[in-house]
């Protein structure tokens, strides 16, 4: 199934330091890409894949789950730590659930952990119905392109099939153990107008993980996918500003804030 344009992965080989983001679900690399331009601009290498069954139609999602989403980032990891001597994590929402699992299990191979909007569990009806209803509903509506700037789509689908949904519920389950295994630095930035994600998630996350270097930023201009929102600047500078403490030096090419890396098309992370 050909991928929706703007949809693509991207990988730019930098310096020895290196940024994996992980991009939400039932949305695509789309929604990550002006922060990873920004990164590379930076000079730091850096991946952004798309997830197994996103960024076609929301049916190829219907047929996989979690831990296809996890080895694919995870898989990405363990490249970027063949090439890179720091790497840290990052993601939007679900994303931010896979960021704080590589972290959690890496250990020492994760040198910080970014994240935007983390989700941590299904709330409402949903997560109680879901075993049941997925059985008898193939899909409901979308929850993507929750957007206060107007105009700005993130290239999500506009329905969320449920069996990946009731594979997501358990892998929220499964991360919640494991928060406490989370001992890196951590940068939590999230929206109060957040449509998708309630407050309670990121709360929840703070309150579990083992990080005693930890930086929370409200993003008040935002909605749910801040990192395309009013918000996207301060998500970059505030991002540069914590691997640069973490990892001194570790750009080589810093440029304006939004002028992209060339040569990012078409590169893989070993260059």
């Amino acid at each position: 199934m050909p991928l929706l344009p703007g949809a693509e992965p991207l990988r730019h080989a930098g310096s020895e330091t290196a940024v994996l983001l992980c991009h939400g679900f039932t949305g695509s690399p789309r929604s990550l890409r002006p922060w990873a331009e920004h990164l590379a601009a930076r000079g730091l290498t850096v991946s952004l894949p798309l997830l197994p069954g996103h960024g076609t139609r929301w049916e190829d999602l219907r047929i996989t789950g979690w831990q296809d989403w996890y080895a694919e980032v995870d898989r990405e990891l363990r490249l970027l730590r063949e090439r890179c001597a720091t790497v840290f994590v990052a993601g939007l929402s679900m994303g931010g659930a896979l960021a704080l699992r590589l972290a959690a299990r890496h250990g020492d191979a994760v040198a910080g952990v970014m994240v935007v909007n983390p989700a941590n569990r299904m709330h409402g009806l949903a997560q109680h119905a879901l075993p049941v209803v997925r059985h008898l509903v193939p899909a409901t509506r979308g929850i993507a392109d929750d957007i206060a700037k107007p105009d700005v789509t993130e290239l999500g689908y506009d329905r969320v099939p449920l069996h990946a949904a009731h594979s997501l519920r358990a892998f929220f389950r499964l991360v919640d153990r494991e928060l406490p295994q989370v001992t890196q630095p951590l940068l939590l930035m999230r929206s109060p107008m957040d449509h998708v994600v309630p407050p309670a998630d990121s709360a929840r996350i703070l309150g579990r993980v083992s990080s005693t270097d930890v930086t929370e930023v409200l993003l008040e201009q935002s909605y749910h996918v801040a990192t395309l929102d009013h918000d996207a600047g301060r998500i970059h500078s505030e991002s540069a500003a914590f691997i640069d403490r973490l990892a001194p030096g570790s750009g080589t090419d810093p440029r304006p804030d939004g002028e992209p890396a060339l040569g990012m098309e078409g590169t893989t992370a070993g260059g």
